[in-house]
């Protein structure tokens, strides 16, 4: 086993950034300075906090994780690690002493010393790496990510050594490529009985045995998928078992139990559509998880559901199962359970604000009732607890993480009560450059749309904000299309900095939305070009009548750049310049082109009525009409400044969307500019690219609406 002494600073090592804000005004630069927190986890003990922070360097061009550890009140921070190698995945032992992380692509373990890590050993030593792992609840056992070689996809050096320079890839089935890499390779989890020597693939056991499929599901899915029994007797995971084309039409995930003692398997019976992110209640007896209830269509509502579990000789049978937000709007995210097994802490965005909910029972969840946590007129994000204190007299201590438009993911408490509530900030990793900002106003309004429904619109002010004076403004087209604007903070598109641009930025939450109910979600399927282009036309007038305002933008990515695109065509001098990224143009090559074909099955009026009901050549009366009122369609009616940006890495809305967006302006004489990122997905992930993104955006801005 490796080991290294890793109390001091890494050549290389990136910390926090000592960055003078000039002027209070915030920039792009002081918006890659922030360090960014995420995964806090409590020590057994309940006593301490280990978190991670990654930090970006310009220079340099990267970024870098590290950890830092404080009491549970934020005392006493202290940072355990200054790699110049990024760590993730960190997780307590099982009795407190250890740290167990992933740093170059493997597991290691460190002992904590009071506030200090003590020489780090190398744990495996797999050929592909390992992404993720989670431990046993007795820290004996583990299971983890890595994975194996696609058997859909083949690649010249799979045929032998006369290709070894050739470069190219080969199917005969769909799903061959996936967000923004080549599907050459599949996630894979194993189990591993004993940690008592360096885990390798010789003793990992695939928890899929022989069946071809990926575990956890690609793109973004990871150890959240699967979890540990208490007694470490099973494994529950959630898995899509098909590939190739059946993959590429269908959300249908499913929840197993994989027995670890003969690698048996049991399905609990879901057909449907997603069923994801199960969690085992502490007595063992039941295990949670989000289920949607129709295949195909990934923005359903995500139900929280309880299934009870007999062990019987052995093994595990199926009891009764129960659905606990039957009578409840929102989609539930995150579930957590209580520590007696009678609730379950769960997010959910409602009214345009992600809360804390808790749904609890008394009766095995026959019945259960939900209750909101958070306060509904709190502005804020929160995340599902990571921890939950009882104390007593019915009164309960939650620690999460939250963010606003204001500043980026802290810790924070929230103390509740039947008859009060507050909440506490416990971090402050930003406080340094936030208290450097001028401070802005955040407005919520409700606009009136055409068919007289209220619209929840945020809408941010410049900092020094004078009625009296003129000001131009940015609508924000959301992407999804289902999505909400709520309180979120954002790397990407980050609303501080554009309000400390100047600019009034508007946020409309336009029919798609997720977070107020079904009707007003669902409105948009089938029908991109129809009510949710009337209510951004609606806030468009409605802002536009302020007399504050003397020009108007509309800006947005993926779904919000289709808007753009459709908005540049009907907006009749509405907007006075238009910026899209990452947006469909023509909705017709898009159907052919994208890798989750199931999304465009749905969303282009197919609605679940069969295979290829989504088609460009389907007859459904709501699928021809899409495909009628694709943006390209529009074009003749161009006739203001447009900004088409795109990454070619994006397998989700390919690059070619933005170059026919941008060739049609040019040939239509519309002032345009093209910008490609090679070496980017369907986001700006890279921190000089990141920068040169928000200069083009602002400069494009400041050239037609100042």
């Amino acid at each position: 086993m490796n080991c290294s002494n890793q109390n001091a600073e890494e050549t290389g090592y990136i910390g926090p950034s000592e960055i003078k804000v000039e002027d209070g005004k915030m920039t792009a630069e002081t918006l890659l300075s922030f360090g960014r927190m995420s995964d806090p986890q409590i020590s057994p003990d309940g006593s301490k906090v280990l978190y991670g922070v990654s930090y970006t360097s310009l220079e340099n061009n990267s970024s870098c994780r590290n950890l830092f550890l404080s009491d549970i009140d934020g005392s006493n921070k202290v940072q355990l690690t200054r790699y110049a190698k990024s760590v993730s995945n960190a997780r307590w032992s099982a009795d407190g002493k250890e740290i167990w992380f992933i740093q170059k692509g493997q597991i290691w373990k460190a002992p904590l010393k009071g506030n200090k890590l003590g020489k780090k050993i190398q744990l495996s030593d797999v050929p592909n790496g390992v992404s993720e792992f989670k431990l046993s609840p007795d820290g004996k056992s583990l299971i983890y990510i890595s994975t194996i070689k696609n058997p859909l996809v083949e690649q010249p050096k799979d045929l032998g050594s006369d290709y070894s320079k050739a470069q190219a890839y080969s199917t005969e089935d769909l799903m061959y490529r996936h967000w923004d890499h080549w599907v050459t390779e599949i996630p894979r989890s194993y189990y591993v009985k004993s940690l008592d020597e360096m885990i390798r693939e010789s003793n990992s056991i695939d928890i899929l045995g022989n069946e071809p499929f990926e575990l956890p599901t690609e793109p973004f899915s990871g150890i959240e998928q699967l979890d540990w029994s208490p007694d470490g007797k099973y494994i529950a995971y959630s898995c899509r078992k098909l590939s190739g084309k059946d993959y590429a039409f269908s959300t249908d995930t499913e929840i197993y139990i994989y027995n670890v003692a003969d690698a048996s398997c049991m399905r609990i019976p879901m057909d449907g559509g997603y069923d994801t992110e199960p969690v085992w209640s502490p007595d063992g007896k039941k295990i949670a998880w989000l289920s949607m209830e129709r295949n195909g269509y990934e923005s359903d509502k995500a139900r929280l559901f309880v299934q009870e579990l007999i062990e019987d000789g052995g093994s595990l049978k199926l009891g009764e199962r129960h659905e606990l937000t039957t009578d409840f709007k929102y989609n539930a995210a995150g579930p957590v359970w209580a520590d007696d097994s009678k609730g379950i802490y769960f997010n959910a965005l409602a009214e345009g604000l992600q809360g804390i909910f808790l749904a609890s029972s008394d009766n095995d969840f026959k019945d259960s009732r939900i209750d909101r946590i958070t306060a509904d007129d709190w502005w804020f994000d929160f995340d599902s607890p990571w921890a939950v204190k009882d104390n007593g007299n019915g009164s309960l201590t939650l620690l999460s993480s939250y963010c606003s438009m204001d500043f980026p993911t802290e810790l924070v408490a929230v103390n509740w009560s039947p008859n009060s509530v507050d909440y506490k900030q416990i971090s402050s990793e930003n406080e340094h450059i936030l208290c450097q900002l001028d401070e802005h106003r955040t407005e919520m309004r409700y606009i009136k749309t055409v068919d007289g429904k209220d619209m929840l619109t945020w809408v941010l002010y410049p900092p020094q904000f004078d009625e009296n004076k003129k000001y131009p403004a940015i609508e924000i087209c959301l992407g999804g299309p289902q999505g909400t604007l709520s309180q979120g903070w954002s790397y990407r598109w980050n609303y501080r900095l554009m309000a400390a641009q100047g600019y009034i930025v508007v946020l409309p939450n336009r029919r798609g939305t997720t977070a107020f109910g079904k009707e007003w979600c669902e409105q948009i399927s089938g029908d991109y070009s129809g009510l949710n282009m009337q209510d951004y036309l609606s806030a468009a007038r409605e802002i536009k009548a302020e007399p504050y305002v003397n020009k108007l933008a509309a800006c947005g990515a993926s779904y919000g750049g289709y808007s753009v695109y459709y908005l540049a065509g009907i907006h009749e001098k509405t907007f006075d310049c238009f910026i899209a990224h990452a947006g469909i143009f023509d909705e017709e090559e898009l159907y052919y082109t994208t890798e989750e074909m199931w999304f465009a099955e749905w969303d282009n009026g197919g609605l679940g009525r069969g295979y290829l009901s989504g088609s460009p050549w389907s007859n459904y009366a709501e699928t021809v009409r899409h495909y009628q009122h694709s943006p390209k369609l529009k074009v003749e009616n161009w006739d203001t400044p447009i900004l088409c940006i795109h990454g070619c890495m994006d397998f989700r809305i390919p690059y070619t969307q933005g170059m026919a967006a941008f060739n049609c302006a040019q040939m239509m004489g519309v002032p345009s500019k093209l910008v490609i990122f090679p070496d980017e997905n369907h986001w700006i992930l890279k921190p000089q690219n990141a920068l040169y993104w928000h200069r083009q955006y602002f400069d494009w801005l400041e050239r037609w609406m100042k």
